[in-house]
């Protein structure tokens, strides 16, 4: 299965009775900058949660803009989380549950629109067919994930990324690699 990659900050929102956090991958809690994804995790019908997804700004036609995402003010409300995983639901630990397990539940959990919380769909065609959709519309890429896979945090071959090379992300990327 593929999905979009999208250009943002990758954040997990976590959910239990100490409250909600929004932590990044070296465990700073966000929340503070994000109320907008705070109250829509606030507003799921579930008393935990853990939520693995992009914390993204979006331009007027849908494409997550790092750059915009940069700009913004601590607290805006204009940041949303793409959230495509779900690792833990009412102290259930769905990590060993295969993906296609996992994206379900995170599906029917996410059926309320909240403003501050967006499905990240898949796409089931082949890759090489789904790879031409970021590159026509400059995206950063696409991961692909292997169906039946349990979540791993790190890299891993069961999600593959594979990037637009002419996306502004990956030009980005590739100055930031070059300054060093």
């Amino acid at each position: 299965m593929h999905e979009i990659k999208h250009d943002g900050y990758r954040l997990m929102a976590r959910r239990d009775p100490i409250g909600i956090r929004l932590l990044t991958r070296n465990g700073h809690d966000w929340s503070p900058r994000y109320p907008l994804i705070v109250e829509a995790v606030n507003q799921l019908k579930v008393r935990s949660c853990l939520i693995d997804g992009e914390a993204v700004v979006c331009d007027d036609d849908g494409r997550a803009v790092f750059e915009r995402l940069r700009q913004v003010r601590r607290r805006s409300r204009q940041v949303f989380l793409c959230a495509f995983d779900l690792l833990e639901l009412n102290g259930t630990d769905l990590s060993r549950e295969p993906l296609e397990v996992r994206k379900s539940t995170l599906a029917s959990l996410l059926r309320a629109r909240l403003p501050g919380l967006q499905f990240n769909q898949h796409i089931t065609h082949p890759g090489d067919l789904v790879f031409r959709m970021p590159a026509l519309w400059g995206l950063e890429g696409i991961v692909s994930k292997r169906l039946g896979s349990r979540y791993n945090s790190g890299r891993t071959r069961d999600w593959l990324k594979f990037k637009n090379p002419e996306a502004p992300a990956v030009k980005r990327e590739a100055e930031e690699d070059w300054g060093k």
